[in-house]
């Protein structure tokens, strides 16, 4: 059996990558990546938790977590398909939504 120090420093490790993925990248979707990364890292403490104290409270936030990362996705894309078109670019320091 795993114990659940791995599991909380795997999601550490995890959350530190895409914190600084998300503070060091200037790609829309690399920033976009680092967010979902951060949001699996959040998920595998919770789950990690409800092993450990044998509740199934923890894997259903999780579920409503990857639902709304599901949403996040889905608008998230349309919204840098929509830039990339206007922009031609999806660098973040290039675009400017408030000037067309």
């Amino acid at each position: 059996m795993v114990p659940i120090a791995w599991y909380l420093i795997l999601s550490a490790i995890l959350f530190c990558i895409g914190v600084a993925a998300f503070l060091i990248k200037r790609n829309i979707i690399s920033v976009f990546m680092s967010i979902e990364l951060m949001l699996n890292a959040v998920n595998l403490t919770f789950v990690a938790f409800a092993q450990q104290w044998h509740q199934v409270s923890g894997q259903i936030f999780v579920f409503f977590v990857m639902v709304v990362a599901a949403a996040e996705a889905a608008v998230g894309l349309a919204i840098i398909i929509a830039v990339f078109r206007a922009r031609n670019t999806l660098n973040v320091d290039q675009v400017d939504l408030m000037k067309l």
